[in-house]
């Protein structure tokens, strides 16, 4: 017999990437179990299901930064109550000092949906019932037929794991000109976006002031912030970020996007919906 529970949760992450660097993803997460009935004749209560892995997912993947310690450019040490990342990159070296809860280890050299697919299926189906024989994860990202963007961020005044330094989603975006979708628009911020850290400008700080790493360049971005689960540092390629002058909630980056049209074109009245990640985000538009 086999339960299927489609849509169960969506995995909103970062990972490390050897030719892009740091970049945010999201995925939509389906399950199967298969197995025998038990003594109420399923497979496994739906609440179960829903309750136990969503939130086995929660704990391991989702608002996390997931990395592939078996690529060659990682190095992970650790330090009192800190894990200290350094990964080599195409676009840059990145470096960052964070909770041991802010990451994910998955053993492998590229993060992909199989990877991190088998890496939830070694660590939940210990959690499931003796009648239950397999587990079987789907992991795919939104199908989208406009533009989207990757990004990552922190949102160190969260009272959630938003606050991680490194946590992003693939989201999509819509920008409208005086009523009008505009695919112009639309494609310049997909690409002005693409794999971008975005950053804020509060937490932006000179590297002297980093307590437990080091930027690779002169010219790379140093954040560093307390948040309540704990110290968080990072250090960028100054081209794999854009720096914000508020929070980079959803709210502040669809604000963000509409002040920067206006600035360009201040006649013209511009309506921005900004998702953050998969069937949420926020909307902006001109006063």
């Amino acid at each position: 017999m086999i339960l299927f529970v489609r849509d169960l949760t969506v995995i909103d992450f970062s990972y490390l990437c050897t030719e892009r660097g740091m970049l945010g993803e999201s995925y939509i997460v389906d399950v199967e179990l298969h197995g025998k009935l038990d003594d109420v004749s399923m497979v496994l209560d739906f609440s179960i299901v829903k309750k136990r892995i969503k939130t086995a997912i929660d704990k391991l993947v989702d608002h996390k930064l997931a990395l592939p310690t078996l690529a060659a450019g990682l190095t992970v040490t650790s330090e009192q109550t800190q894990q200290l990342v350094k990964f080599d990159s195409a676009r840059g070296q990145i470096n960052m000092a964070a909770p041991a809860e802010a990451i994910a280890s998955i053993a492998t050299d590229q993060i992909t949906p199989a990877s991190v697919t088998e890496f939830l299926q070694q660590h939940i189906m210990p959690l499931m019932p003796s009648n239950v024989e397999k587990l079987v994860f789907t992991l795919r990202p939104e199908p989208i037929s406009g533009f989207y963007y990757h990004y990552s961020h922190g949102l160190k005044k969260h009272d959630g794991n938003c606050q991680r330094i490194a946590h992003g989603h693939r989201s999509m975006i819509q920008i409208y000109t005086d009523g009008m979708l505009s695919p112009r628009l639309n494609k310049y911020w997909s690409e002005r976006w693409q794999d971008i850290y975005l950053g804020s400008v509060e937490d932006v700080c000179e590297p002297k002031q980093l307590a437990s790493i080091k930027p690779a360049t002169e010219t790379d971005m140093c954040f560093r912030y307390q948040a309540q689960q704990g110290w968080f540092e990072l250090t960028m390629p100054a081209a794999h970020c854009e720096i914000i002058s508020t929070d980079t909630t959803v709210e502040c980056l669809a604000q963000y996007i509409v002040s920067e049209l206006e600035q360009l074109d201040a006649s013209k009245a511009y309506k921005v919906v900004a998702y953050e990640g998969v069937g949420k985000g926020a909307i902006a538009q001109s006063v």
